[in-house]
């Protein structure tokens, strides 16, 4: 079957870390362009890539398919919606875009341009959420009683990348870090029914949000959802507790460090965490107390683009929808209402 044209909107971390290594290795696809206004990055490691001078030049390469947009977030929506007006299928960087009416445009429009649509929410296949997935699933720890979930740094200086520090739409780890946690817990326990936040800003001159709480109320459990720049010393990334026992696991996928190492994701041992980072399960089971160390399932992005793939090709559903996407969004607002207002806000 006809590999797949696909070009990206930008060739910084995002595009060069968590793009270009899966769309070049993977058969399905063709790593064909790639828009830089000023600089020529990609053909450093592409030699046979084309580079785009500008967005039009691009979408009106009639030979690309499939465009990755993974510019700034607040340009998400901009992007994107020139390049379903083009007729090209779409990937859209998370977040999906900075408010829940920018989503629905969008996903209006690809509906009427009749294009394929998905949003890029990739830590769904990180081995640390997959192997919970599983615990879930056995009810290792009986019926849930509370579950927090970290995505922590230490990195109190400003980012050199201005756009992720000047205070616009979209800016901030809310939307950077929370998307990811916030997919997580949507994809595990579904939509909330209320939810309380509390947001702030802690690096010295910082004007955009560095920290969040994030609580979410469902009816017999809690979840939370935190994230700081300064935790030097780290705290598990996850941490559940049912009401036969508790599973404890460090946030340990490999696959962002090995990709900033130029390790390609078709290498032998992808994803595989280090047996040490196994997660902790100290539950009851067969009338029997038991604390153990339980195998950590592979984290492997790729399975999102072969989504993909059969999403275009084979007219199969999308890995991750464009409604995923947009619920994300309005987490986000709802998370921003409650810090403006100190209260709980009913979803």
């Amino acid at each position: 079957m006809q590999p797949i044209n696909t070009a990206l909107c930008s060739y910084g971390m995002s595009g060069h870390v968590f793009h270009a290594p899966f769309i070049s290795t993977n058969p399905n696809f063709n790593f064909y362009g790639v828009f830089e206004r000023t600089k020529n990055e990609a053909e450093k490691h592409y030699p046979n890539i084309k580079t785009f001078k500008s967005l039009e030049a691009m979408l009106s390469d009639d030979n690309i398919e499939l465009v990755v947009v993974n510019t700034p977030n607040v340009t998400h929506f901009e992007f994107a919606k020139k390049v379903i007006e083009a007729g090209k299928h779409i990937v859209v960087e998370k977040p999906f875009t900075t408010t829940v009416t920018e989503a629905e445009e969008l996903i209006n429009l690809a509906q009427e341009k009749n294009v394929t649509l998905s949003v890029y929410h990739n830590r769904r296949y990180d081995s640390d959420f997959l192997t919970i997935k599983q615990v879930l699933s056995e009810n290792l720890i009986g019926e849930l009683v509370e579950a927090e979930f970290h995505f922590d740094r230490f990195d109190p200086q400003l980012s050199y990348k201005t756009h992720k520090e000047t205070p616009t739409a979209g800016v901030g780890s809310l939307y950077d870090l929370g998307s990811h946690l916030i997919d997580q817990a949507l994809q595990l326990f579904g939509m909330p029914e209320a939810l309380f936040a509390d947001l702030d800003i802690y690096r010295p001159n910082s004007k955009v949000g560095d920290y969040f709480d994030v609580k979410l109320f469902y009816p017999t459990y809690r979840v939370i959802l935190k994230s700081s720049y300064f935790v030097r010393e780290p705290l598990p990334g996850s941490i559940l507790h049912g009401r036969k026992g508790s599973f404890i696991k460090s946030r340990a996928d490999v696959q962002e460090k090995d990709l900033q190492a130029e390790k390609k994701p078709n290498s032998n041992h992808w994803g595989i965490e280090p047996e040490t980072e196994r997660g902790l399960l100290h539950t009851e089971k067969d009338g029997k107390i038991i604390k153990e160390h339980i195998p950590t399932a592979i984290g492997n992005y790729m399975i999102y683009y072969n989504g993909i793939f059969d999403a275009i090709r084979n007219n199969k559903a999308v890995p991750v929808t464009p409604e995923d996407g947009m619920i994300v969004i309005k987490i986000i607002e709802a998370a921003l209402k409650s810090n403006e207002e100190k209260k709980v806000v009913n979803l």
